[in-house]
């Protein structure tokens, strides 16, 4: 019996020595941090899904991005539009990266980071026909809801008919069926639809509206996140990293 309990001992020993397989040690990823970022991925190339049905585009990579530099692990989330920001302050998610834009109004109910995009709006319809703002009076437009668009829209031109949509995909779905005139949406991915087959008919009228709209990471008031979120986004605009990132979808923005 005591040969056999030494045997065993010895065994137990040697197991731990050399790293058998009831030996368990602890990896610096076992502690890593998960941030949850959810996005709304029907707002190519910001954030859509491949054929694969994974989430990939601009903010996708950026997200990934900021997450390796803030040595944290990403899980990106695709929720829809109007569920994000109550979505983040029911602590269901840590971020929004969805082409969000800074307003006032938001700002009532989240913190952003620094922007890490400027975007412009545009106004899309059948090639050949000539129309500015104003001539949008008696149309209908197509916009995503609760969307700068309709914002800049209904201040500006009351006088259109403005139609609302759940999703950007939606709008160019009607656009390109002829149940709206026009739509106002935001430049990149408008440029990058009228590349395919289906917005082939369809142009920008006019030159691109300015409206100092920046894009930036929405966390919850007080979070803390926010300036990682700051401190990562500089350093990746500092190593070219975020500059890569731009390149590879907008080419030189």
């Amino acid at each position: 019996m005591k040969a056999k309990l030494c045997a065993i001992g010895l065994c137990a020993m040697l197991m731990s020595a050399c790293g058998g397989e009831k030996t368990e040690t602890t990896t610096p990823q076992d502690n890593q941090k998960t941030i949850i970022i959810a996005t709304e991925t029907s707002f190519k190339p910001f954030s859509y899904l491949d054929n694969t049905g994974q989430a990939v585009g601009f903010e996708i990579d950026l997200a990934n991005a900021l997450c390796a530099e803030l040595k944290a692990k990403c899980d990106i989330q695709a929720q829809e539009w109007d569920s994000l920001i109550p979505s983040l302050n029911a602590n269901k998610s840590d971020a929004i990266m969805a082409g969000m834009s800074v307003t006032p109004e938001r700002l009532e109910v989240v913190d952003f980071s620094d922007a890490y995009f400027d975007n412009k709006l545009v106004i899309v319809g059948k090639k050949g026909e000539t129309v500015t703002l104003d001539g949008l009076a008696g149309k209908t437009v197509g916009v995503q809801q609760s969307t700068l668009s309709g914002e800049y829209l209904a201040k500006h031109q009351p006088k259109a008919t403005i139609k609302p949509y759940d999703k950007q995909d939606n709008v160019y779905l009607d656009l390109s069926a002829g149940r709206i005139d026009y739509m106002m949406s935001d430049f990149v991915p408008v440029s990058d639809w009228l590349k395919t087959e289906a917005g082939a008919n369809f142009e920008i009228k006019g030159e691109p509206i300015d409206i100092n709209d920046q894009v930036a990471i929405a966390v919850r008031k007080g979070d803390p996140l926010k300036g990682e979120f700051n401190t990562a986004l500089a350093s990746l605009k500092s190593n070219g990293k975020y500059d890569e990132i731009v390149s590879k979808y907008f080419g030189n923005k």
